[in-house]
């Protein structure tokens, strides 16, 4: 009888998350403490003094709360309903006074990931911004392979508002704003019709790309020199928030705008991309197996510095913002190496 309950209670809440309130997820920083923050509204609240807040007022059975992004993402079946209940439970009672709960202004969110096993990349992925890098031919995302490459999360990877240093002697650097998968369970070998499946949720990625790092001058084998050109230190700034797929049903037609300063560089939908999401998920999982908390930044529409008539590019003292629809805005300040706090 006490199994059936406790099965029936599941299934209730598990219902009611389908209709809950939308709710975001994130890592922040307040008073020195570094917590998993729920989003809702205009306040991040910490999952588990909420949990602990809703129980001591007769809010339902807890649950183990993860500490750590990525183990909340893989348990995030079982956590689950308890988030949606802390929601819809905060969406209907102002959190304001509450101590666990913060506007967003009042703290520092960090990258949502601290850090995935694997960070990868997708070039060339929007017919507009291949056409104005050049690319001609015709690409059927069925037949042809995309071309995919990989950036190190350690060195890469830096917190939203947190600075991107523009190394000595490169004057080159460019803007790209782009929409990141985050894996949500092990991934190998999956279908267009399941691709979907494997997927957690949906963030902001900055691509920062080194235009001056893509020719190989001394080198044993010729051709794009990937590694310079995209894998500097802190060129993967992610975040602020991580939105579970329940709520970006419109995942293929998501805007995307990429500011620097006040001005408008980049303005497009992921309708534009040439490989959708089942076709990443499927490409990438024939080569390699994904695991939870992975994430695939997606590629970034029309609109970059290089292919700009004449070229431009980023200085000292620009703001690159990118936002992307039913997600966030991740903020970058661009600054000049050797500065203070300049060391990662």
């Amino acid at each position: 009888m006490l199994r059936s309950c406790v099965i029936w209670l599941w299934a209730a809440l598990a219902c009611f998350a389908q209709s809950g309130a939308p709710f975001k997820l994130a890592t922040f920083e307040s008073n020195g403490k570094t917590a998993l923050g729920i989003v809702i509204g205009g306040h991040v609240l910490d999952i588990a003094a909420a949990d602990t807040y809703l129980l001591k007022h007769g809010g339902g059975a807890t649950v183990k709360i993860p500490a750590e992004m990525r183990d909340l993402i893989e348990r995030y079946e079982a956590v689950s309903p308890r988030l949606h209940q802390i929601a819809s439970h905060f969406q209907a009672k102002e959190p304001a006074g509450l101590a666990f709960a913060h506007r967003l202004s009042e703290v520092r969110f960090q990258a949502p990931i601290k850090y995935p096993y694997n960070l990868l990349n997708m070039a060339a992925n929007y017919h507009s911004h291949a056409k104005e890098m050049g690319v001609a031919k015709e690409v059927d995302p069925d037949v042809d392979d995309p071309y995919v490459f990989a950036k190190s999360p350690r060195s890469c990877i830096i917190d939203p508002d947190a600075a991107f240093f523009i190394p000595p002697g490169r004057d080159r650097i460019d803007w790209e704003g782009e929409l990141a998968l985050v894996i949500g369970k092990p991934a190998k070998g999956v279908s267009l019709a399941n691709a979907v499946d494997y997927i957690f949720g949906y963030s902001v990625m900055y691509d920062v790309s080194d235009r001056g790092g893509g020719k190989r001058s001394h080198a044993m084998f010729t051709g794009p020199d990937w590694f310079s050109g995209k894998s500097r230190d802190g060129a993967a700034p992610f975040g602020p928030y991580i939105v579970p797929k329940e709520f970006i049903p419109n995942y293929g037609n998501l805007r995307i705008v990429t500011r620097v300063n006040d001005r408008v560089v980049q303005d497009n939908t992921t309708a534009d991309m040439i490989y959708d999401v089942p076709h990443i998920m499927r490409y990438v999982t024939s080569i390699m197996t994904l695991y939870p908390g992975d994430v695939i930044s997606t590629g970034t529409p029309a609109g970059v510095g290089v292919a700009r008539k004449p070229p431009e590019f980023l200085k000292p003292g620009d703001v690159v913002s990118i936002e992307v629809e039913g997600i966030g805005t991740l903020r970058t300040p661009i600054q000049a190496a050797g500065g203070a706090g300049s060391s990662r």
